[in-house]
């Protein structure tokens, strides 16, 4: 990826992020954070991932939904860009993903009876 996209996407996620602080009131975004952003090469469209605590999501994707059009025209009012992009809001699973993954090791962990205190104790 170009430095110059970085720099575009990096614009857009502050930019939303921003916007969703600010300037929109909708209290279901009031734990969504923005975690990137990938704005396409001519600017046409903007994937956004976002995250927000696991009871929220449904109600985050339905309000994103519905407030993306004021995103969008205050984006367009607030960049130089020659248009502003459509936004594609899609949940980042990231952390979810770490979650299971840590429940997963924690599991095995204890099935194999392994003490990590014991094992750094060991090493030393």
């Amino acid at each position: 990826m170009k430095k110059t996209n970085r720099k575009v996407d990096e614009q857009a996620k502050v930019e939303i992020s921003n916007i969703l602080m600010f300037e929109v009131s909708d209290p279901r975004l009031q734990f969504v954070t923005i975690t990137g952003c990938k704005v396409s090469f001519d600017r046409a469209y903007a994937e956004v991932f976002y995250t927000t605590t696991p009871d929220n999501y449904a109600d985050a994707e339905i309000a994103l939904g519905k407030a993306k059009g004021h995103i969008r025209s205050v984006m367009a009012r607030n960049l130089d860009w020659k248009k502003a992009p459509e936004l594609r809001f899609r949940l980042d699973e990231t952390i979810d993903n770490a979650v299971r993954i840590e429940n997963q090791i924690e599991s095995e962990r204890e099935r194999f009876g392994y003490d990590s205190e014991e094992s750094e104790e060991g090493e030393l």
